[in-house]
């Protein structure tokens, strides 16, 4: 298959809300001839990074919006515009293959205009952009609702979280400290000819200076480092483990923290690892085998205690909250397509649910980490200030990080060019039982 073909049916179900691209571009990859996979990977990843830029040029150069029928006709036209002002591929192939697919569609009628509007790009294209600059979405290729949050929540940092979100992110190994020190895993690669450097905040995080084949460092098979961004490598050490705990690592897929925690403090007495569905639980269990752990991992809504908790209290909890994602937009551009305002509240509204059900599970004199993947106050501060007020019996501790910066409650930690995604943690001590 034609990879622009793929990398459009990709976005199509995502411009429809069917799908993210975690979701629908694994099956198009399978249809591509296997040089051709880095190319729809681009295409798809590139197209949905640029999309709100990219559409409202379309809307300039098409005469009338597209049906909803023909979701896919318009990703094309993206691809087709994504290649011609983001990458080096010559015009002429950009679209010519892209119209080109077309036929595949069975939608012989937008050959002509495919090609008419991106013929048309390829002469006015720039200028158009250069028009519209002075509208924020078009400069930071981001949804209006989101620019406008951003800038509201962060009027100082608003346009470098957008040109971070923007950037391609680096990628941070999480060396095994079972196995290796992080300094002697840093020989290991410059041995290898692999250029790398130490991360500031996470004691096991290395940066690569470029990306490359997980399956090519030493000893990966073996279980001696991960892949894992730095922010999300701090929880292991802010949750202050010791031997003879029982943990909880909430909403735990894909397993990153978890295999961290189980890496950080071998004497752990029990480590239960909860996700809602239970495919997600089976790349936990993957990443379990490879590093050679062990944890109980249950499939269920981590709310509904009664139907997971044996009633034993955990000393160490970790709730990794459902969030919008917006602070890892870089890895997963298609949340500007598929995240909207109206799901902010919402989702505040969950994660202050899953707070208030897996307090109880916790003995007095225990802590509980919250922590999301958002840069958005509403999902992270307001949540942990609202906790305390109905909680009398919780409690907020310092955090033993300088990453980020401190909030009313918790840090926030903002995606940075070259450096760690958007994060957020609050960290609450247990100091009496919960009045019933």
């Amino acid at each position: 298959m034609n990879p622009r073909l793929a990398a459009a049916r990709a976005l199509a179900a995502v411009l429809s809300g069917k799908a993210s691209l975690n979701s629908s571009l694994p099956a198009q990859l399978d249809k591509v001839e296997d040089r051709d996979r880095g190319l729809t990977q681009d295409l798809a990843f590139g197209t949905a990074r640029w999309q709100p830029r990219l559409d409202l040029l379309a809307a300039q150069l098409l005469q009338k919006p597209f049906k909803a029928a023909d979701a896919d006709v318009q990703a094309l036209l993206l691809v087709g515009l994504y290649q011609l002002f983001y990458t080096r591929i010559p015009a002429h192939a950009a679209i010519g293959e892209t119209v080109g697919c077309a036929d595949k569609l069975k939608k012989p009628w937008a050959k002509g205009l495919l090609n008419a509007v991106l013929r048309r790009a390829q002469r006015e294209g720039e200028a158009l952009l250069a028009g519209m600059e002075r509208d924020p979405v078009v400069r930071t290729a981001h949804p209006r609702w989101l620019q406008k949050a951003l800038k509201a929540f962060w009027p100082e940092q608003w346009e470098a979280i957008c040109a971070a979100n923007n950037a391609h992110p680096p990628m941070i190994l999480r060396v095994n400290r079972r196995h290796h020190s992080r300094d002697g895993y840093l020989a290991l690669l410059t041995e290898t000819g692999v250029g790398a450097s130490a991360c500031q905040f996470s004691r096991d995080g290395i940066v690569l200076t470029e990306a490359c084949d997980v399956r090519s460092l030493p000893g990966f098979a073996e279980g001696w480092v991960s892949v894992q961004d730095e922010a999300a490598q701090l929880s292991a050490d802010l949750l202050e483990l010791a031997p003879g705990q029982r943990v909880l690592d909430a909403c735990c897929a894909p397993g990153g923290k978890t295999c961290h925690l189980l890496e950080a403090e071998a004497g752990l007495a029990h480590l239960v690892a909860i996700d809602l569905e239970a495919k997600r639980l089976n790349r936990v269990r993957e990443n379990l085998d490879r590093l050679q752990l062990d944890a109980e991992l249950i499939a269920c809504d981590a709310r509904d205690t009664a139907s997971w908790w044996d009633g034993k209290p955990f000393q160490r909890i970790l709730l990794d909250a459902p969030c919008s994602a917006t602070g890892v937009i870089r890895r997963h551009p298609d949340i500007k397509l598929t995240r909207q305002a109206d799901d902010i509240p919402a989702l505040a509204a969950l994660q202050g649910e899953l707070l208030d059900a897996l307090w109880p599970t916790l003995e007095v004199g225990g802590m509980l980490l919250y922590a999301t993947c958002s840069s958005l106050p509403t999902e992270n501060t307001e949540v942990i200030e609202a906790f305390l007020a109905r909680t009398p019996g919780a409690r907020e501790l310092d955090l033993a990080t300088e990453a980020g910066i401190r909030q009313s409650h918790g840090r926030q930690l903002l995606a940075q060019e070259g450096g760690h995604d958007g994060f957020y943690y609050a960290k609450l001590i247990k100091i009496a039982a919960s009045r019933g």
